[in-house]
């Protein structure tokens, strides 16, 4: 079963990107109207289903443009992703964009992986190809 999204303010996402924990996350920032987003994602969801060590958290960067969280939950449902999406209940991404990465022009997609232990982290900020999730997550360990 696909899962259901969360709305969550920046405060609930910089939470998230600054825990300290015991695995990697990888955080891909994309929009429904995103097509390289969309074309990605599967490799998001592969990550998901074949790394128990990885946690992936897909934020839907949506509601800037089309508040409708409602769009949101159809896609999800409609592509049966199964990673933990949030959908981040923000307006203004020029006020943000730089807490999440300070190189990050605020084009999508972006992908942000964080070592919750040694706090080593990777920003990507374009489509990614098969094997690069793989290269990244190495380079944070």
């Amino acid at each position: 079963m696909a899962q259901t999204a969360q709305l969550v303010k920046l405060e609930k996402l910089e939470t998230l990107i600054h825990a300290k924990n015991d695995h990697i996350q990888v955080i891909n920032f994309w929009a429904t109207w995103c097509a390289p987003c969309v074309k990605e994602m599967p490799l998001f969801e592969k990550l998901n289903l074949e790394r128990k060590d990885v946690k992936v958290v897909l934020v839907s960067m949506d509601m800037d443009l089309d508040p409708d969280a409602q769009k949101i939950e159809k896609f999800i449902a409609r592509k049966g992703i199964h990673s933990s999406v949030i959908i981040l209940n923000e307006r203004n991404p020029n006020l943000w964009i730089n807490k999440i990465d300070k190189n990050w022009s605020g084009a999508l997609p972006a992908t942000l992986v964080i070592n919750g232990m040694n706090g080593k982290r990777m920003f990507v900020e374009r489509e990614l190809h098969e094997g690069e999730l793989e290269k990244l997550i190495e380079e944070v360990k």
